[in-house]
């Protein structure tokens, strides 16, 4: 479990923000195809939501911040994807928004957690967005967000989910 240089990565508690589920005033969620392809469309989705909920001129920063969680969680969700043909899309993203914050959320079907150490270097193929060096896409995550964090999935459900939070207004 070796320490891999990214201590100050670290997310801040491992479970949800502190913000309680039946306070949000809006959510959305999409699921994404095991593609490389399902980044774009997960941008598309949240320039749409955004643009709903009239938070547009936060696109920018969410936007670098969905593409690296989707491009982590297709990093898992590629190599199950032959064997495992269930109906439920190995990924998900979802936005959950309040008054003065902005939830993304990813799911993917990995237990482990983001940035472990070893993660980029098996990889079974390239990764198109040049963020392999697995530290980098959590620094940006990290200096775009608020704050970040990352839960396993509970029950039935295989994966965990990787979140980003920000403050609004």
């Amino acid at each position: 479990m070796g320490m891999n240089g990214s201590t100050m990565l670290a997310p801040l508690r491992q479970g949800l923000p502190p913000i309680d589920p039946a306070a949000v005033s809006s959510s959305a969620s999409c699921a994404l195809p095991a593609r490389f392809e399902a980044v774009r469309g997960a941008r598309q989705f949240t320039r749409t939501t955004l643009g709903q909920w009239e938070l547009s001129d936060r696109f920018d920063d969410v936007a670098l911040v969905v593409s690296e969680l989707v491009t982590n969680a297709l990093r898992h969700a590629l190599p199950t994807q032959t064997h495992q043909e269930t109906q439920e899309p190995p990924v998900r993203l979802h936005l959950m928004r309040w008054t003065t914050r902005l939830v993304c959320a990813v799911r993917d079907p990995s237990h482990d957690g983001p940035g472990a150490a070893g993660e980029s270097d098996d990889a079974p193929f390239p990764d198109p967005s040049g963020a392999a060096e697995s530290g980098r896409g959590l620094f940006l995550v990290d200096s775009f967000s608020d704050s970040w964090g990352w839960h396993p999935l509970a029950g039935s459900l295989h994966g965990k989910v990787v979140w980003a939070l920000f403050r609004l207004g």
